[in-house]
């Protein structure tokens, strides 16, 4: 992620929060109710992991193929289950694991491929003498510039995962408005009946991969 290590505190605070809270109401509801909170719960809290900013913790390289495995495991578990949602939600962190193993590959043959340019440069400098100084110097901002400008993963998967999520995020969010309930009292006063916990967690970590999405 390249967001700032505020955002990324947020989504930290945000999805584990979540995930612990529908890992705590496992122990009640049928067996498909388990099912279901124990697929938010795991997903809360990866997103909770991989959202930690990199200035406080230093991920090792081996970390995000462990996230691919974690993820696409958590993906098979969700479309054997029948649950298209946490089997989307399986694929977003997998692609945006991979993205981050492929982005650190490509800035490091960026920053190979510009060693060797700026080499071939100096070395013609030499080499022609009389004929003249080449400047082979470039500027650091450019350089940060070329290897962190560039988003990662690929722009038509990360705009049909962020269309996907703010449609649900939107429908979910709608659904969690409490109708109002007007009482048979003679006032006829209005009673609103508090939505679901755990579908308010869904939304949030809805939000959460929309945030991760744009910060990739």
């Amino acid at each position: 992620m390249h967001g700032s290590a505020f955002v990324g505190w947020l989504l930290v605070v945000l999805c584990g929060a979540a995930g612990a809270y529908c890992l705590l109401r496992m122990r009640t509801g049928s067996a498909a109710q388990r099912a279901e909170l124990r697929g938010e719960g795991l997903m809360g809290l990866g997103m909770a992991v991989m959202a930690l900013p990199a200035s406080a913790v230093a991920p090792p390289l081996w970390s995000s193929w462990l996230f691919v495995a974690g993820f696409g495991a958590m993906g098979v578990w969700a479309l054997m289950r029948r649950h298209l949602h946490h089997a989307v939600d399986a694929v977003a962190m997998v692609y945006m694991a991979l993205a981050m193993v492929l982005g650190h590959d490509g800035s490091m043959s960026t920053g190979m491929g510009m060693g060797v340019g700026m080499g071939v440069g100096m070395g013609s400098e030499g080499a022609m003498g009389s004929g003249g100084p080449v400047s082979a110097t470039m500027p650091m901002g450019s350089v940060e510039a070329m290897s962190h400008g560039t988003p990662g993963g690929m722009p038509l998967l990360t705009g049909l995962l962020l269309a996907y999520y703010i449609v649900f995020v939107l429908a979910s969010g709608v659904r969690l408005v409490p109708p109002a309930v007007v009482s048979g009292g003679p006032v006829g006063a209005v009673a609103c009946v508090r939505p679901p916990v755990v579908a308010a967690c869904r939304v949030a970590m809805g939000l959460a991969m929309v945030a991760m999405l744009l910060t990739m």
